[in-house]
Order: structure tokens, then sequence, then C-alpha cells
């Protein structure tokens, strides 16, 4: 049974509703390209999923006053933005370490934590990246939901934010997106040129297209587990852009430059010797499960999620994703590796 059928099946009003799997199903085909539109309104994955079920359910409960004027997807658009301008009000704006301070020197490196809301999230793409037959527009998606796009997006009033993603991302036109947000064609324009100009400000430099890898890009990340899983800095400062950055949320620290990053895996990151990687899909990028050794000898447990920017040939950011009790089960992640795991 689906989530959707588990929340609604409990309420009495829905007792009666006509072909309830029929509308279940209807509704549930909507839920991957929806978690990714507000993934990228709200920059959380599990704020995504309780918006995208929230929208769900408010389309159920109201399916008998759905008259059809608009197709059914452009009814839950609605609904979703309207959920995701009400988490929005808030004031919350999710960031990345490198939003908040500058590098920190590993000389003064302390890693100090913050609370889980102030950190932009990390997401499965299998989560929000529906599948879709045209190339082109499969990038366009992979590149919207990228750690720096997402981060940009943060920038922008909430209703900026809807539109830009309507317009650039699902090419919604400037009419349909007006009828959504209840204002002008004008108003739509506007709004989609200052949140362009605001992106063009804060959007950092994009990496290299992920998926599908090319066989440069594939021989590049084997090296990186090849060195990552050895802990040969040698070969890891070889496959780092020289002003590479490291992050490691829920801490604000972040490093930059091969020497700090290299310095500090063998002195504060010492216990990550030996570890092992674990190849996943995250935000459009190459990322893996970290799995570092069991303090007691018996295999490998959760470490963090990394989720790696690659461009022209180098890795230029390595984003740690610490929270392994919520990232794990996340992904689908088994919580130990055994002792023989390969090493590559």
């Amino acid at each position: 049974m689906s989530d959707l059928t588990t929340t609604t099946a409990t309420g009495t009003a829905d007792a009666g509703k006509p072909d309830a799997a029929g509308i279940d199903s209807r509704l549930e085909g909507h839920r991957v390209e929806l978690t990714g539109y507000c993934y990228r309104m709200l920059g959380s994955a599990f704020e995504a999923e309780d918006a995208v079920q929230d929208t769900l359910v408010r389309a159920w409960r109201n399916f008998d006053k759905f008259e059809g004027r608009s197709s059914l997807r452009s009814w839950l658009y609605r609904i979703a933005t309207n959920v995701c301008l009400d988490m929005l009000n808030a004031g919350n704006k999710r960031a990345r370490p490198v939003d908040l301070t500058g590098p920190t020197p590993l000389a003064q490196a302390a890693l100090s934590p913050r609370p889980e809301n102030v950190w932009l999230e990390p997401m499965p793409d299998g989560r929000i990246l529906p599948s879709v037959q045209d190339p082109a527009e499969a990038a366009v998606a992979r590149e919207s939901v990228r750690l720096a796009f997402v981060a940009a997006l943060q920038h922008l009033p909430p209703k900026q934010r809807a539109v830009l993603i309507l317009r650039e991302v699902l090419a919604w036109k400037a009419a349909e997106v007006a009828e959504l947000l209840e204002t002008s064609v004008a108003s739509v324009n506007s709004a989609l040129q200052r949140a362009r100009a605001t992106l063009t400000e804060t959007e950092g430099r994009a990496g290299d297209a992920a998926d599908p890898l090319d066989e440069e890009q594939q021989k590049l990340l084997e090296r990186y587990v090849k060195a990552f899983e050895g802990y040969d800095m040698a070969a890891l400062t070889a496959l780092l852009h020289e002003d590479a950055v490291m992050t490691m949320p829920p801490f604000d620290l972040w490093l930059q430059g091969t020497g700090d990053i290299t310095g500090f895996m063998t002195s504060i990151g010492a216990a990550c010797a030996g570890s092992r990687l674990v190849p996943v899909s995250a935000n459009g990028s190459p990322a893996f499960a970290h799995y570092k050794p069991a303090e007691d000898g018996s295999g490998f447990v959760p470490w963090a999620v990394q989720v790696i920017d690659v461009r022209d040939g180098a890795i230029t950011g390595m984003h740690c994703f610490l929270d392994v009790p919520r990232w794990f089960p996340l992904f689908g992640l088994p919580d130990r590796l055994p002792a023989d795991a390969r090493q590559a």
C-alpha cells in the first residue's frame, strides 16, 4: 500500500471516494517530479518529501472538486507551490558551508556543528529525476539539482524561485505560470528577469555533466576511489583541482586547496584511512557512500555521503554529508559492510 493510501484510508471522509485505487495511482505517478520541484524550492530532502506527501493528500481529499479545467499535473503543481510557499514563509534559507563563511586554514580547523535546518541537503537522483527520453531534457533536469544550483536558488525570494524553476527548468509558458501563481504574465516575466540576474551573481561555475559518465570522467572517479581507499595523498592531490574545496555538514568548517584538504585527512580525519567507497548517485552528480573502518575491527560503518564535483578533468569539490542516520536510509544503503569488502 502506498504512503498516500495509508494516509488517506484512515480518514472517514475518504471512505466513500470512488475508484480510490485509480485516483491513488494517478496521483502517485507524479510523485518523483513533484519531489524534484519541492526539493529545488526547499533545499531539503526530507522537507521536500513532506511537502509532496502533503500535496498528494490535499489532492486526494479534494479530488472531487478537480474540475479538469487544467491538467492534473498543473493542478498538482499549484498545490505543491502553495505548500512550499507556506513552508518558506518561516524564512529559513538552506546553505552550504561555502555560503556561510570563508575557508578555514588547516592550522585553525575546528569542527563546529550547526543545526540541521541550516544545511542544504543531498538527494538521491531516483527520488527527484523522473525518467525522460530526451537527452537534452534529462541534462537540464540533472543540472537543476546540482548542489551549486540549488544553493543559488536559495538566494531568491520564494515566488521568484518558483517562477524560475517553472520557466527555466520545467519549460512552462509564462501564461501557465501566471495562471498557477494567480498573477500577470508581465509580473512573471519581471520575476524571471530578476531571478536570472541574482543567479548570475551567486551561482558558482557549473561542473561537467555527470550522467552518463564519459570514459574520461569514469577513469577519474576510479582513480579517486583507489586513492581515497588507499589513503594515498599524493595520488589524491594529482586528481584534485588546486582550488578544490572540501565541506563537511553539519560542521561549518570548509577547506580549500590540496594542501589543506590532504593535511586534514591525515590529521583530524586520519580515522578514515582504509575506508571503502560505494558508488551512489545524488544531485545529478557522481557520489559515494563512505564507510570507515569499525573501531572493533569487524568491517566498515557508515561515515558520510560524498557528492563529488568534477570540472575540466579534475575534482573541484568533495561534499561530505556526515549525518549518516539520516542519509544512509534515504539512499537505501546498508548499515555495515563486511570486513572483506572490496578495496580499489
